[in-house]
């Protein structure tokens, strides 16, 4: 193995990232990872690719990506104007866990929102992922705020969003 390189996401790294996605229980109930990937999949990532406020890396070792993340630079008034990073989407192959993969991927995002002048770094994580509240914990991330979502459609198996009523 060489070492991990961290860079940003290329079309060709879709699949793996979106295999990554589906590869935990709440991510089975959400994603499909089934070639070839739907167009919802594809459309999102050159959205992201296009948008100069949205970084979609890539963590690999030997040309395989065995992680990701993904962080939007938000512009905002309060904090006095702060521009925040929020960091989503973090996954590492199921079969490099444990090697502390992920703290490398967070600790570089970080840093990536500070050389982009973020004054704040944040993120959400689901309820049950437990063993996800400890990783952000112990990485010095504080559960300072409770968060809400409100979903708007549902994907249907096609992966095509339908409005809801």
């Amino acid at each position: 193995m060489s070492e991990p390189h961290i860079r940003r996401a290329e079309a060709a790294d879709l699949s793996a990232i979106v295999v990554m996605l589906a590869d935990d229980p709440l991510g089975r109930s959400r994603e499909d990872a089934t070639e070839p990937l739907a167009k919802a999949y594809r459309d999102a990532f050159a959205a992201i690719d296009a948008d100069p406020n949205q970084f979609l890396a890539v963590m690999t070792d030997s040309g395989r990506v065995i992680g990701t993340l993904q962080i939007s630079y938000l512009a905002g008034l309060s904090l006095q104007g702060a521009l925040r990073g929020q960091i989503e989407a973090v996954r590492v192959a199921a079969d490099r866990r444990g090697e502390r993969l992920g703290q490398r991927l967070l600790e570089w995002a970080v840093e990536q929102c500070r050389e982009r002048g973020c004054k704040i770094v944040q993120l959400t994580t689901n309820k049950s992922r437990q063993d996800a509240h400890r990783f952000y914990d112990r990485l010095g991330f504080k559960a300072s705020h409770i968060g809400y979502k409100l979903e708007l459609n549902s994907v249907a198996a096609d992966g095509a969003g339908s409005a809801a009523p």
